[in-house]
């Protein structure tokens, strides 16, 4: 896994369990179907504003770090370079 790929994007699962549908998360965010479609098929977080991530929020109902997960990046030698270095 690259070190890009450390944070996963989950409004896929969020909107899945809260059983959203994309069309209602498209009213509450004045975007597109289409925009939302996108949003949630991808893995990596998305490049947001500040008041969209509150929009999604806000029409999920959940806090932002239920749309993340920290996933370590298991490569050893960069643990042991930064060991290495401090």
């Amino acid at each position: 896994m690259s070190a890009e790929k450390v944070i996963r994007w989950k409004l896929n699962e969020v909107m899945a369990r809260k059983r959203v549908k994309n069309k209602d998360l498209a009213e509450a965010l004045s975007i597109t179907e289409n925009s939302v479609y996108r949003l949630r098929k991808v893995d990596e977080m998305p490049r947001l504003t500040p008041e969209r991530l509150n929009g999604i929020c806000a029409a999920l109902s959940c806090q932002p770090g239920e749309l993340l997960i920290y996933e370590p990046d298991n490569n050893d030698d960069k643990i042991v370079s930064i060991v290495d270095v401090a």
